[in-house]
């Protein structure tokens, strides 16, 4: 776990926050597609009216755009009241370290998914992070945070 900013990681990729239609308006989805420049809404728009858009527990890639890593792995993270949202999260998050490990990367970052907007609360979404990360078939999988609660949350379910 590292507090920081998720774009400056020394990592192969970087893991999104994303909702099923992958449209990347606000929160830490937003930051991501400003900085990646169009052609990361370009190719999730083309990737959401090819499949339809993705349930909570998928993940998919795209490229990175202008930022300095080989790809954006979008999670689709599950949202408060739509059930069984601590499984969803640890299979959107395995799904998402599972295609980076596919395609021969070796560490990836993500952010607090469903953590914000989805509100799911930080005490699954610690259990979540910790298990998915625990399993993730990679080198290096960096939990990249900027908010105390969910560092706290997150620090609880370490020291477990």
């Amino acid at each position: 776990m590292v507090r920081g900013n998720l774009l400056e990681q020394p990592v192969d990729a970087i893991v999104n926050a994303a909702n099923g239609h992958l449209a990347h308006g606000g929160g830490v989805a937003g930051i991501i597609s400003r900085a990646a420049g169009p052609d990361l809404q370009d190719e999730s728009d083309r990737l959401v009216a090819r499949h339809g858009p993705y349930p909570a527990g998928a993940a998919v890639a795209t490229t990175a755009g202008k930022l300095p890593f080989k790809a954006v792995i979008h999670a689709v993270g599950p949202r408060q009241g739509e059930g069984d949202e601590e499984r969803k999260l640890r299979q959107a998050l395995g799904a998402a370290f599972a295609l980076a490990a596919e395609r021969g990367w070796r560490s990836v970052a993500f952010p607090a998914v469903s953590a914000g907007i989805f509100a799911v609360p930080l005490d699954i979404c610690a259990r979540a992070y910790v298990a998915a990360a625990r399993a993730a078939p990679l080198r290096k999988v960096r939990l990249c945070l900027r908010d105390q609660p969910v560092i706290d949350a997150v620090l609880k379910e370490l020291n477990r």
